[in-house]
């Protein structure tokens, strides 16, 4: 298992107390940073959405990011989610 699949499972397992620092690196795994006038956003294919820098980064930014991973890494045709 390489460093990024194992900080992905660590997220994944804990979403409550995630650092900053794992969450940005995850974000840029899959996308980008822009950095914005108040807070910076998150890009991943499609999706942009704006998240607060917190430590540690509030609960409902993981779970709409995972969200996001997990639909970018369904099979194609799969209408799942």
């Amino acid at each position: 298992m390489s460093k990024k699949e194992k900080r992905e499972q660590r997220i994944r397992n804990n979403p409550a107390n995630v650092s900053i620092e794992e969450f940005e690196a995850l974000v840029n795994q899959y996308g980008y940073i822009e950095e914005g006038s108040k807070h910076p956003k998150a890009v991943i294919g499609k999706d942009v959405f704006p998240y607060q820098r917190t430590n540690p980064v509030r609960r409902p930014f993981v779970d709409y990011l995972l969200n996001i991973i997990d639909r970018l890494n369904l099979p194609k045709g799969d209408s799942h989610g």
